[in-house]
């Protein structure tokens, strides 16, 4: 792809975008964000607040611990942590540095805040807006859409910032509608390397060391460990249980950061943890790893654009799947043997859904990942998946667009069902 092209910017710009660090799962540090962003506009700390959150908000924050909170979870300990220990200049790597007397400090403060929660629906499935207040002075911040969207503040009923609007979100970011399957295999096999190797060595760096600490430590349902114990050690398994490790570390309380894709740690990490570790199998020359990365995560958004930040459709799927496309390519896999392993993971594992950001998500992730395999086998033995057999179009790219119309528009009555029944 020439440099010139409206693509070539375009892609390494999505790169820089979504490519960024974050410590813990996304949704509560966004909530943390929110709070730290708040109390700032406040100028104080609050005694009072209102939380008022999407239903996938809740979904994906109750279940999941909180970094540097001592081992707690949920809306509470996420805001509060935000409000005494925040830095919101880190963005999702606010509570990133927790000292012990702010950690004693955000305890006593989840006792003693009158904190009011409340679920709102008001056409944003990504919604937090946080208002809070001390004495007769009161403020307002909200994000929608994703995680870092700050769309407006108000301290005192004077608006400071207002950018809602159906198009605020993506006037600030780069044009997705411009991936398609053959531009990003285009520009993996043909991109500078300097333009994007700051970002994927940070990747391989920071997502390697959680799926480490996660086969090493004890976390969550030690998916990763257990698929070493029960499935043995070859690249295939160690593909699945290093990216699973990730996922148990990083869902159970781990505070080391991790580089995420489409807004999810747990995506980042499936779309190259096991592309790292069969690069590592197959002694490829470093800068091919650094193309197989550009391939897997340009895939991976690609097909998560049309989902959204949050859905009732896994993501662990859409992540896999381009997890397969850069293990291909270090085999030596054409751009058709691409697409059809792509076509065949999404033909296999497109239904699982989405229950929020807890420890069962390493294993889906093991799931995804093994579609994804299974794919590209059948494409080894010419086999695959064709036009017309259930939601497969006739090319890759109708198939990623079908899978966004279920993951966006089918699946809202899903995703509610699954709130109402974890709120219950």
């Amino acid at each position: 792809m020439d440099k010139n092209d409206v693509r070539y910017s375009a892609y390494v710009q999505i790169l820089k975008e979504e490519l960024i660090p974050a410590m813990g799962c996304t949704e509560p540090i966004a909530l943390a964000y929110a709070a730290a962003r708040v109390r700032d506009v406040l100028g104080v700390i609050p005694d009072k607040i209102l939380l008022q959150v999407s239903g996938s908000i809740i979904k994906n924050v109750k279940s999941v611990i909180v970094p540097n909170t001592g081992g707690l979870k949920g809306m509470r300990a996420a805001v509060s942590a935000g409000i005494v220990a925040g830095d919101a200049s880190k963005e999702l790597e606010v509570i990133s540095s927790v000292s012990p007397q702010q950690l004693d400090e955000m305890l006593t403060y989840m006792d003693m805040a009158d904190m009011e929660i409340v679920h709102i629906e008001q056409g944003h499935v990504f919604d937090i807006i946080i208002t809070a207040s001390k004495a007769s002075s009161s403020a307002t911040v909200r994000i929608s859409d994703y995680h870092t969207n700050i769309v407006y503040i108000e301290k005192d009923s004077q608006v400071l910032h207002d950018s809602r609007g159906a198009s605020a979100a993506s006037d600030e970011r780069s044009e997705r509608s411009l991936l398609s399957l053959e531009g990003i295999w285009d520009f993996a096999n043909t991109a500078e390397l300097d333009d994007v190797r700051e970002l994927l060595e940070r990747q391989i760096e920071y997502n390697t060391a959680i799926a480490r600490e996660g086969i090493s430590g004890d976390y969550g349902a030690n998916v990763g460990k257990t698929l070493l114990k029960t499935q043995g050690n070859d690249v295939r398994v160690r593909a699945k249980a290093m990216a699973a490790a990730g996922s148990d570390a990083r869902m159970n309380g781990c505070e080391m950061p991790v580089i995420i894709n489409s807004g999810s740690g747990n995506q980042g990490i499936t779309c190259s943890v096991p592309v790292i570790e069969y690069a590592r199998e197959l002694n490829v020359e470093h800068d091919r790893l650094l193309r197989a990365l550009l391939l897997s995560n340009l895939v991976s958004i690609h097909e998560k654009t049309g989902i959204g930040t949050l859905s009732a459709y896994c993501g662990a799927v859409t992540a896999g799947s381009g997890a397969g496309a850069g293990i291909v390519y270090l085999l030596g896999g054409s751009f058709e043997d691409v697409c059809s392993t792509v076509t065949n993971a999404l033909a296999i594992s497109s239904g699982i859904i989405c229950d929020g950001a807890k420890a069962s998500c390493a294993a889906k992730i093991a799931v995804s990942l093994d579609s994804a395999l299974l794919g590209y086998d059948l494409n080894r033995c010419d086999n695959e998946f064709e036009a017309g057999d259930g939601i497969v179009k006739e090319d890759v790219d109708s198939t990623i667009s079908g899978v966004g119309r279920i993951g966006n528009e089918g699946m809202r009555t899903t995703n509610d069902t699954i709130i109402k029944l974890m709120i219950e």
